[in-house]
């Protein structure tokens, strides 16, 4: 005998079905679940924070090493021989990437708040293996060729840790609701008891983290020290081709205090500006002298160094994403340029009134100036007319030729011991930022020791040696530099310890809040009379906002041992189902 009764009055839970539809494509009612998600699910529940984790500190890295992407390009470079920007398919994947992982995650904890059972579809399980796997080769690939970068996440939280506690504390606040929910349970058990102590451990963490933090800008505004003077490193490379006029001529523009470049010796002695052993990357040699074009660029004599093409290069590789924003005659001016030489370089700082920055690469053994690389340079100052106590040089190697060359100022680009500086006779100190910390910068110029730190390119790096009292840098983008007038943040001890207690006493508050309401939730459900829960779980509402779902039931003796009289009555008016045989109702 078939019936057609209807079984069930619904309301509609469009957010539910978009949650668990787009989670686990469970779009219809009847394929999702309240109980308890399986282990292998919660498994890959795990897998997907521990995703969104690694994919979190893998994005945060790349946003803090923008600082050093000229860098990362040139290393690349020296490996496969090819010039391109190779940051921008990272960064579009990772972009990609943690923004799917993360609205997956959010997903997830939507499930567990409204209590819905989880279940990954399995694209996005595939998908979330994927990233996971990809982002682990990443960060073995750049630990291989760029090793040394990862010191800069330790610097950047001298600027960042502040803000990062204070979502950190809004995170693992809002965290609580999930995690009051599950420990305030009726059934107790022991991994409730550790799922509530791991998080009361996160919590203290969070909560005590600022004593760990060293932030030079928290400090009184009086105590603020003079903006650090920029050195155009290489001139200003992001906006004209690295080491020629133009490129110096747009560093001063940009207010850099002093200019710096490489210097290697030609085959005839005359010192020129280039950074790369070949010509290959920054000159059209390949077209020149293709059978050369590998070959060691101080091999190569004046003449012709001086008939090759040092700027058509940029304009074609547009290596920083800037050429559209050159005007035509700074594209023909640029398309123009020649390789530049040290008396040219020396010349314009002289005439500019700044100093400069010179690292000097001794020619290899087999060249004619071998012997004689430093009185070439010590010509080119002379015939370059500026002071030389104006010059500074770094990278002499060996030590004894150092005191070979009088009237210059020697530096050296290696961290030392005060003591050291003066064995050798040093008066200042070109170090990099990773190496360059606030004591340190302290120490050395408490002994009159001047500290040059390198490479600065972003504003809240910067900022942090501002405050350290870093007398001045050397950076890859003074027209960024240029428009840091004052460190991004200052904040006295006072105002953080302040800002710093007062936010986790709000946490604190939220906290112990969310935890009462639940427990207060929960007590209101279990007194509750189960006969007036409806199956749908939420609250009856009027009659044009209610679909009636029908369904067949199909009633047979054979199939589930019901007799004729026995019947299933629904009653769609009040909300209840009701079993009757015979006389027994329930």
């Amino acid at each position: 005998m078939v019936k057609h009764q209807p079984l069930q009055v619904y309301e509609k839970q469009v957010f539910v079905s978009f949650v668990t539809g787009i989670y686990g494509c469970r779009w219809k009612r009847y394929q999702r679940s309240q109980d308890d998600s399986s282990r292998w699910e919660c498994t890959w529940f795990v897998i997907l924070c521990s995703s969104f984790l690694l994919l979190l500190f893998w994005a945060y890295f790349w946003l803090v090493a923008q600082n050093d992407f000229n860098e990362f390009n040139w290393s690349v470079y020296n490996r496969s021989g090819e010039w391109k920007d190779e940051t921008i398919p990272i960064l579009a994947s990772t972009t990609v990437g943690f923004s799917y992982i993360t609205f997956l995650l959010i997903l997830a904890l939507f499930h567990i708040s409204l209590g819905q059972q989880l279940n990954l579809y399995w694209v996005h399980k595939i998908g979330v293996l994927a990233m996971l796997l990809t982002t682990i080769s990443g960060v073995i690939s750049v630990d291989d060729i760029w090793g040394d970068e990862w010191d800069i996440i330790l610097v950047s939280l001298q600027s960042t840790a502040p803000f990062l506690h204070i979502g950190a504390l809004t995170t693992v606040t809002a965290i609580s609701w999930l995690v009051a929910g599950y420990v305030v349970r009726r059934e107790r058990s022991n991994f409730q008891v550790m799922m509530l102590l791991i998080y009361m451990v996160i919590l203290l963490t969070v909560y005590l983290a600022p004593l760990t933090f060293t932030c030079p800008c928290i400090m009184d505004r009086h105590s603020l020290g003079l903006r650090p003077d920029v050195i155009g490193r290489r001139g200003a490379p992001m906006v004209a081709p690295e080491n020629t006029m133009v490129s110096f001529n747009r560093a001063l523009q940009y207010g850099a205090s002093s200019l710096e470049a490489d210097v290697t010796i030609s085959v005839d002695g005359v010192p020129f500006l280039m950074r790369d052993r070949t010509l290959k990357r920054t000159t059209d040699v390949s077209k020149v002298f293709p059978a050369r074009q590998y070959d060691d660029a101080s091999f190569f004599n004046w003449t012709e160094i001086r008939s090759l093409n040092a700027g058509q290069w940029f304009l074609e590789s547009d290596p920083y994403w800037t050429v559209e924003t050159l005007t035509a005659r700074d594209r023909s001016r640029i398309g123009n340029q020649t390789v530049c030489s040290l008396v040219e370089m020396l010349r314009l700082a002289s005439k500019a009134n700044s100093s400069a920055l010179l690292k000097v690469r001794r020619p290899p053994p087999e060249h004619p100036r071998y012997r004689t690389w430093f009185m070439d340079t010590l010509w080119a100052v002379q015939k370059a007319g500026i002071t030389q106590k104006r010059v500074r040089t770094v990278t002499w190697t060996p030590d004894t030729d150092r005191g070979r060359v009088r009237g210059l100022q020697q530096t050296a680009n290696e961290k030392l011991s005060v003591e050291e500086i003066k064995q050798r006779g040093l008066t200042s100190l070109t170090l990099h930022y990773s190496k360059a910390t606030t004591k340190d910068i302290e120490e050395y110029l408490a002994n009159n020791v001047s500290v040059t730190v390198y490479p600065v390119n972003e504003p809240w790096l910067y900022s942090i040696l501002w405050c350290s009292g870093v007398p001045s840098v050397s950076s890859d983008a003074p027209q960024v530099l240029r428009k840091v007038p004052y460190p991004i943040w200052l904040m006295s001890r006072n105002a953080y310890r302040f800002i710093w207690i007062t936010s986790d006493l709000v946490s604190i508050a939220v906290v112990i809040g969310i935890f009462g309401f639940q427990k207060w939730r929960m007590r209101g459900m279990q007194n509750y009379n189960p006969e007036q829960i409806m199956l749908s779980a939420v609250t009856r509402r009027s009659s044009r906002d209610v679909n009636i779902m029908k369904e067949k039931l199909i009633i047979s003796e054979l199939n589930n041992g019901l007799s004729s009289t026995e019947e299933l009555c629904l009653y769609p008016e009040n909300g209840y189902a009701t079993y009757s045989h015979g006389d027994l109702s329930h």
